[in-house]
């Protein structure tokens, strides 16, 4: 058998380093493909992080200069108040306890004493899911002539809705002129609905109002709530009308 000639070799050498030529290229182009394609899925995580805090300011902007009952939607989105007999006033747990509420959300019941956690500080008024005060605080707050609003996750999803929850807060906020507006904005997780026994709001509902009161004539108490398919001002100023601070088990505490 004949042996190759140098231009035999020279020919399959270049067939070969054509070859591998053709692979670092190919790999080349799928290394910048991949590169491009985990450059999109960053500026698409990015943008979408960034567009709701950006919608809500903008719509946010919408109710400056606005009074409480303009901000959100008519008091016709809500439903009529309901009240039951409550109970807790005064019957403080240790902070490591963990009440069960039996609503969705609590307008009443046990809760936690410990200064400057429970009751809340009154100097913030919104509140995210992830700098939500635990309930037991709140409760206190409660006690203590608060209104609060809870909105749940679906509400936390829409920056529309989420812009006038904070324009109210603000709204009120800029009026509190000798701390008497007492509210508190917060939302209802799927944690509190687990820790309430699967109970949620109304079907078609998603927002509430919650006040803990006491009759002036016969001394009982009751809790308040309001619920509403989405952020009205309106049906809030007239609830706070209706429950002013002056009316919990202990109003003149912070």
């Amino acid at each position: 058998m004949a042996k190759p000639s140098k231009s035999d070799k020279s020919e399959r050498r270049k067939v070969v380093d054509d070859i591998r030529r053709k692979q670092r290229s190919a790999q080349k182009r799928q290394g910048t493909a991949i590169l491009g394609v985990c450059i999109l899925v960053a500026v698409v995580i990015v943008g979408a992080a960034a567009y709701n805090p950006v919608k809500t300011a903008i719509e946010k902007a919408r109710y400056s200069g606005k009074s409480l009952d303009e901000i959100g939607a008519k008091a016709s989105a809500c439903q009529k108040i309901v009240e039951k007999d409550a109970t807790g006033s005064g019957e403080h747990v240790n902070e490591d306890v963990q009440i069960k509420y039996p609503d969705a959300p609590p307008a009443f019941g046990k809760h936690w004493n410990v200064s400057g956690v429970a009751p809340v500080p009154q100097a913030q008024r919104y509140y995210t899911k992830d700098s939500r005060p635990e309930l037991e605080a709140l409760v206190h707050n409660l006690e203590h002539g608060y209104t609060i609003l809870w909105y749940d996750e679906s509400i936390a999803d829409d920056a529309g809705q989420i812009a006038a929850i904070k324009a109210i807060a603000d709204t009120l906020d800029a009026n509190d002129t000798n701390g008497r507006l007492k509210f508190k904005a917060v939302p209802w997780t799927s944690a509190d609905i687990k820790e309430a026994k699967g109970k949620t709001f109304p079907k078609g509902q998603h927002i509430a109002f919650t006040h803990w009161r006491v009759d002036p004539d016969t001394q009982k108490q009751f809790g308040a709530w309001q619920y509403c398919s989405e952020t009205s001002g309106e049906a809030l100023a007239d609830f706070m009308k209706k429950y002013p601070f002056t009316d919990a088990p202990e109003p003149f505490a912070m």
